[in-house]
């Protein structure tokens, strides 16, 4: 056991005669930490991309809430009469009178 342990660490399995067994097992498992890793990576850039397009949804939307109650107030009936105030219109004294057509045949 001692010398088992004090072979890993002098090295001698990888100079050995049968080294070549090692060297695969060694290769196998770097390429699998090499994918590992790649996969790991990939995982976070996706994370962060996530938590970007979140906040830009977030953005968005109050922009949208905003506008939409922007509009609203445009739309109201005392805007819309100030407005027409400022360029010389005022509101009817009569009220509309319906226009009824008859048909000729």
């Amino acid at each position: 056991m001692k010398k088992n342990i004090y072979n890993i660490l002098k090295g001698t399995f990888l100079v050995s005669d049968d080294s070549f067994r090692n060297w695969r097992f060694i290769l196998f498992i770097s390429g699998l930490a090499i994918i590992m890793i790649a996969s790991s990576h990939s995982a976070d850039k996706k994370v962060y991309e996530i938590a970007r397009l979140k906040n830009e949804v977030k953005e968005m939307r109050s922009a949208f809430v905003d506008g939409r109650s922007k509009l609203m107030r445009l739309k109201m009936e005392s805007h819309v009469i100030k407005a027409m105030k400022e360029k010389g219109l005022a509101i009817s004294e009569n009220p509309p009178q319906k226009i009824k057509v008859k048909k000729q045949n």
